[in-house]
């Protein structure tokens, strides 16, 4: 199984950070109470219910006033506020209902800010996080919180609350004190930290700092040395990008750049953490407690820094080349770098700071004054009314292409600034005698959540409109009529208008810096209720949320967000599904050929939705066993050309796939072979095998190996010094004897864990005369084993477990089963509060159960045919965090989608069942190739230690039976099925190859049944195992199906004699229209069947289909319907002693009917037929096929050839319209001697032939030790063998064949025995 490389994690570096980062994980728990030390002026609230009810009373337990804090009305716009004195980090939140009351809140929200101004929601999962509060009054309900809240000032918002009462609240924070140093960058001033010596060689870094802005773009940190490494952290458009370099060669084509993106909307005005951590090219980048690991590019390990690293900006001696790039304007603080706590030597004025204007420890507050709208919100602001200058401006920051910015009722007509697919729009209507409608817009791409400013001005004649102050791009227009203003201005929505245009949607989004009439508006006097209105705002806060980062579409699918939600866009990955998690292919050339695809090039994903990326090989489907072939760039017989300095020349192998996908395949492999050839003039391969070898090859892992084809490691050898027949025999590969003929060394390469060749280093060819060709086939494996990984569970109560894994956002399970019973637990996996569950029900339903936060989440498929019928059914679930699949044999399925809360908390802490371990009643049956998140579960290796659960799985013909076409046998194998064509005129993996033949002038095939057996012979089908011949059989009942192609006439087709007067001709006439002749006896002349539909002697393929029962006979020719016809009374029904099959033409002694032989007999049948078979008997095959013992013989030339062959009544898909096939070409391809061997059908003598050679190689062997024996020196021989080596050919063979890991060399002692 593959098993995707696990990025190494960093070590903890726990000494290095100090102070500030220390501060958030002290050794001490982090569990103080916070809210109830605090004195009742601590609390604040947006109103209260009466005096007993402040928000002072709002304390744990506390059942003074009374008992808690309820506000005046019980609606969303109600606050609860808590001032911790400094900035604390809060870790937890309990919440209680109010005492002895029927007021609680079921729901709320938490607020947080250290000004009491910018408020933050507290984010989980990428969602502004909701939390489930109390039901009834007295209850406790705690809440750890994912991520720590680092703050002065609490706000409780409650979102829902108790049915019967009011909202009502006692509540407790659980944290610690936290103080850092806080330093204020304006732009200019630049620390630059002085480093302890001139130059450092750093293997590992640990940076830690906090940072708070308004603007997008600023250098945080930077270093460089003078060989051209650096690291730098820069804010790019509100997006955080670390640069790291540690060095390219001198030469330029080892790049050491590295550069990684995380975050946005950081330009918020909050809090930001980072830290980066690095172990020589292993780093850790983490951003708001979301990691990303990678590796930088190059080859060196040590980060080379000159004397000084800076933060806030770029030192002055760096400026001249960095391009324009602009210094941090913000705060930061906790700064430490390697352990030097740096925001603490400036403090103590240990740290160069002159280039500040004014240093200050504190951050200043903002200014700004963000409004949050929602799909239900608007903003009512006052502004001059009766005045022919309109003026107003503001800029807003959205993930909507579209959205009512603002509207203002003139006069006598409207105005309206809109966001339209990305781009600002301005409508003016002015309807003074007559309508006179104005159209503006300006701006492209403005959702892309960054601040964007709008400017409306409108004078006397002409309206301009400017978008993010490019006056430049200002855009004017001609007001024919002057308007008139109405005084009020609605941003956001404008919903209490009764002639709301509905085509306008409402904005979501954040609004600030709003001016009306050149004047700012002042949002807090709104706040106050002083001015103007508003409905469904959150004011002083922008919640906005990148739902595009992280990044949840994974493989390289491209993520798009409006408001809401978010998208993926999974063109071009290889992948399907809401977040591009499901792969569309499938994982091996085996699974393909289960589908019943043919032969073609198609893209496999081996760990389907793991990290390895999908790639194209070929297939080969024609044999019993699938082949997958992954083809390189070396052209055979490659001229050897171009040594280097030192006289050798090296060869690159490349495979157009990466390692990893190369792995995959071998991995899972049954067998791997990879053909090399050495073709050589006067140039050595391998010297001896105890010498240097002048050429070696490089595998996987860059491991150098010196063996050749037909060898194996650890034998210097090539295949001619393995079977003892080289050249020269003093040598052992025919290259070595360095004769001035050309030569060559050829063979298999079958060590898997070798393949494959990567690199060939040929070091004899710079010699005068030397010469070398070089040949590397391609990478051919044979089967999939974890595609045949199968687990047998023969009890309800046995169950297969393995270690705990981790869900994530998106977890997908597949797998096939087969079962008789009507229930049965798939697999489950319990955790502590969440959980996973598949079983079956009643036989035809799959359901998959999970849970997403806390909340349960079932999906049921019902299959209409029944799913216990002991034939393998595919499950195949998936769960991410935008929905839920499941989906049974590949076609029936309900989706779901899934809570946006409570996917990043989905872990499964216990073991994973297969089976149940519940107490339910697990699956009883047979599952394979279970796959979860791309990894395969080795259920076979588990198995064989678990009781009651066997490895392996018989029954693959229950399912798959319906691939064997045309009458073939599916014959049970271990982990698989063949097909057996032995009964059909077909040949092929599935039965479906037609064998044909051109017959030339005078060519006839003639098939003669043997004489001495029953009359059985032909009416039943032989048993699979046996291979007799059919003998004369008397039959009332015959089947005979053919095709056929011809441009001349007349001609005999088919002819069946017996020992008898009975016969059954098919013959072409001389107009090209067929006959059928039937002779059976009672009748003075054979009866007759003319086909007069058309000339069949066109060229072009036909098929008929004769079938007989007793008297009536049924005739199919090509696709027309089937005619009947009926024998004469006074014939009879019984074909008597069946004795030959003739093809093409008659060669009978005894009497013919003379119409035949004088009609049709001359010169004999030219064209082709295919697929020939009477019953169970395939003349044309058997003549066709050398190895199939068979009564056959030919006359005449009778070449190979599917040219007769009509296509099939039901074919399978068309390569044109598979998806999976990559070329368009047909699935039949014409007969090739090259493939005969693969067809199966000469495997019997090929047997007998190799079994013959082994004996005779094995007794030339002996003959051979025993001469040498009696010969011999004193010397002892040793060698390194095996027990069981000795049945070996020889003792290299024993090395080889014993023991495919064997790598040492033959003793010294051997020598002896080659000289």
């Amino acid at each position: 199984m593959y098993y995707p490389t696990v990025f190494l994690l960093l070590p903890v570096l726990c000494s290095i950070i100090s102070t500030s980062r220390a501060a958030s994980s002290v050794s001490r728990k982090c569990e103080d109470s916070l809210a109830t030390p605090l004195p009742y002026s601590s609390f604040t609230s947006s109103s209260v219910y009466g005096r007993a009810y402040g928000a002072g009373y709002a304390k744990l337990n506390r059942k003074q006033g009374a008992g808690g804090w309820s506000p005046l009305d019980t609606d969303r716009y109600q606050w609860l506020q808590v001032d911790l004195g400094s900035r604390k980090q809060v870790v937890a939140i309990v919440t209680q209902g109010r005492y002895s009351s029927s007021d609680w809140t079921s729901k709320y929200r938490l607020l947080y800010s250290d000004t009491q101004k910018n408020w933050r929601p507290y984010l989980q999962d990428g969602n502004i996080w909701t939390f489930d509060g109390n039901v009834n009054s007295e209850g406790v309900v705690r809440h750890e919180l994912q991520h720590a809240i680092l703050a002065r000032y609490i706000r409780f918002i409650p979102v829902d609350w108790s049915k019967d009462g009011r909202i009502g609240v006692r509540l407790e924070l659980y944290g610690c004190s936290y103080w850092a140093d806080v330093i204020s960058f304006d732009g200019h001033g630049v620390i630059s930290y002085r480093l302890r010596s001139k130059k450092m060689k750093i293997v590992k870094d640990v940076i830690f700092l906090k940072f708070r802005t308004t603007t997008g773009d600023g250098v945080l940190l930077h270093g460089e040395g003078q060989q051209g490494d650096y690291i730098s952290l820069e804010l790019r458009r509100a997006r955080l990008q670390l640069s790291i370099n540690l060095g390219s060669n001198q030469y330029g084509s080892i790049q050491g750049h590295t550069s990684v993106t995380s975050g946005s909307l950081l330009d918020d005005d909050h809090w930001h953490s980072v830290v980066i951590e690095r172990y020589r090219r292993n780093v850790n980048f983490t951003l708001d407690h979301h990691t990303q690991q990678f590796r930088t590019n190059g080859e060196f390990d040590h980060l080379d820094l000159d004397y000084e690293i800076s933060f806030g900006g770029l030192p002055v001696s760096v400026k001249p080349s960095s391009g324009g790039r602009e210094n941090f304007v913000g705060c930061m603080e906790g700064i430490t770098y390697n352990g030097d706590n740096i925001t603490n030597l400036v403090r103590r004025k240990k740290v160069d700071t002159s280039s500040f204007r004014n240093l200050t420890f504190s951050c200043a507050e903002s200014n700004s004054f963000s409004v949050f709208f929602n799909s239900t919100s608007f903003l009512r602001l006052p502004g001059q009314s009766d005045s022919d200058t309109l003026s107003v401006s503001l800029s807003f920051r959205t993930w909507n292409p579209n959205g009512l910015l603002l509207f203002t009722a003139l006069a006598d007509g409207w105005v309206e600034v809109a966001l339209t697919e990305g781009k600002i729009t301005v409508y003016m209507n002015v309807t003074q005698k007559k309508n006179t409608r104005i159209d503006i817009s300006s701006g492209s791409g403005l959702n892309d959540g960054q601040w964007h400013s709008v400017h409306l001005n409108a004078l006397e004649n002409y309206a301009m409109l400017t978008v993010d102050g490019d006056e430049a791009s200002t855009v004017r227009t001609a007001i024919p009529i002057q308007i008139q203003t109405g005084g009020t201005y609605y941003f956001g929505g404008y919903f209490l208008h009764t002639n709301t245009r509905s085509l306008q949607r409402s904005f979501q989004g954040c609004m600030q810096m709003i001016h009306v009439d050149d004047h700012l508006a002042d949002l807090r006097a709104l706040e106050q209720g002083l001015i103007g209105t508003f409905e469904n705002v959150s004011l002083d806060m922008c919640a906005i949320v990148d739902r595009c980062v992280p990044n949840h579409c994974e493989h390289g699918g491209r993520c798009s967000q409006t408001w809401d939600t978010f998208s993926c866009n999974c063109t071009g990955t290889g992948y399907t599904g809401a977040t591009c998690h499901t792969s569309m292919y499938q994982q091996s050339c085996e699974e393909y050929k289960h589908q019943g695809k043919s032969s073609g090039s198609y893209w496999i994903d081996p760990d389907s939705s793991g990290s390895l990326a999908p790639f194209r090989v070929n297939c080969d489907m024609t044999g019993e066993k699938v082949w997958t072939t992954l083809k390189n760039n070396l052209s055979p017989q490659t001229s050897v050309t171009s040594a280097d300095q030192e006289g050798k020349a090296v060869l690159q192998i490349t495979y157009n796939v990466t390692d990893e996908q190369v792995l995959s395949v071998t991995s899972s492999a049954e067998y791997c072979e990879q053909y090399v050839a050495y073709a050589c003039r006067m140039s050595r391969l391998l010297n001896t095998p105890d010498g240097v070898a002048f050429t070696w090859w490089v595998g996987r892992a860059n491991e150098r190996h010196s063996y050749w084809g037909g060898s194996g490691p650890g034998i210097q050898k090539c295949s001619c010094g393995i079977e003892h027949n080289c050249t020269d025999p003093r040598h052992f590969c025919n290259c070595d004897a360095d004769l001035r003929a050309w030569k060559e060394d050829a063979g298999l390469l079958v060590y898997k864990d070798h393949l494959p060749v990567s690199q060939v280093v040929v070091g004899d060819t710079s010699r005068a005369g030397s010469e070398a060709k070089l040949t590397i086939g391609p990478l051919k494996c044979q089967g999939d084993r974890n595609y045949w990984n199968a687990a047998s569970f023969s009890s309800p109560a046995s169950y297969l477990h393995f270690p705990s894994f981790r869900g994530e956002t998106s977890t997908d399970i597949s797998f096939y089963f087969k079962t008789s019973s009507t229930h049965g637990v798939f697999l489950e996996n319990l955790g502590t509060t969440d959980f996973l569950h598949i079983e079956l029900r009643g036989g035809s339903v799959v359901s998959f159960s999970f849970n997403v936060g806390g909340e349960r989440m079932e999906l049921s498929v019902h299959s209409p045919v029944p799913l216990n019928d002991d034939q393998w059914h595919r499950v195949e679930a998936e769960k991410n965090i935008k929905e839920a699949v499941l989906q049974l044999n590949g076609q029936y399925r309900e989706v779901r989608p899934t809570p946006p809360q409570g996917h990043t908390k989905l872990e499964f802490y216990s073991e994973l069942y297969v089976g149940a371990s519940s107490g339910q009643r697990g699956f009883l049956g047979c599952m394979r190739a279970l796959k979860i998140n791309g990894m395969t579960f080795d259920l076979e290796g588990r198995a064989k230690g678990t009781q009651g659960v066997n490895p392996g799985c018989q029954g693959h013909c229950s399912s798959y039976a319906m691939h064997c076409r045309n009458g073939g046998k599916c014959l049970e194998k271990y982990n698989g099925y063949s097909c057996d064509c032995s009964l059909t005129a077909y040949d092929g993996p599935f039965c479906t190859d037609d064998v044909g033949g051109y017959f030339e002038t005078g060519t006839l095939v003639r098939y003669d049944f043997l004489p001495e057996a029953g009359a059985f012979a032909l009416r039943e089908e032989k048993s699979l195992s046996g291979v007799g011949v059919p003998s004369e059989a008397n039959l009332t009942q015959e089947e005979l199906v053919f095709s056929f192609s011809t441009s001349s006439a007349p001609s005999i087709l088919v002819y069946i004699s017996s020992r008898t007067q009975d016969y059954l001709a098919v013959v072409l006439r001389h107009n090209g229209t067929l006959q059928i002749r039937y002779s059976l006896g009672g009748l003075a002349e054979p009866y007759t069947i003319d086909v007069d539909h058309r000339n069949m002697a066109n060229g072009q393929p036909h098929s008929i289909n004769i079938t007989r029962n007793l008297r009536e006979i049924r005739i199919q020719l090509d696709h027309y319907p089937v005619s009947t016809y009926t024998l004469p009374e006074d014939s009879d029904t019984q074909f008597n002693l069946v004795k030959s099959i003739f093809l093409g033409k008659v060669f009978e002694t005894g009497q013919i009917d003379p119409i035949l032989i004088e009609r049709y007999n001359t010169p004999g049948f030219v064209g082709c037929l295919s697929r020939v078979q009477l019953n169970s008997v395939a003349p044309l095959k058997a003549a066709l096929r050398s190895g199939l013992a068979a009564p056959i013989s030919t006359h005449g030339i009778l070449v190979p050839s599917n040219c007769g062959a009509s296509p099939l009544t039901i074919s399978p898909m068309a390569s044109a319209s598979d998806p999976w096939h990559i070329e368009a070409a047909g699935a039949v391809f014409p007969f090739n001697e090259d493939k005969a061997s693969e067809d199966g059908v000469d495997r019997n003598s090929a047997i007998i032939g190799g079994i013959i050679s082994m004996v005779i190689f094995t007794v030339l062997c002996i003959m051979v030790f025993v001469i040498r024996h009696m010969f011999r020196h004193k010397g002892s021989y040793h060698t390194n063998e095996a027990k069981g080596a000795e049945s070996a050919d020889c003792a290299d063979a024993a090395i080889i064949v014993n023991d495919p890991a064997f790598t040492e060399t033959i003793d010294e002692s051997k020598k002896e025995w080659f000289i």
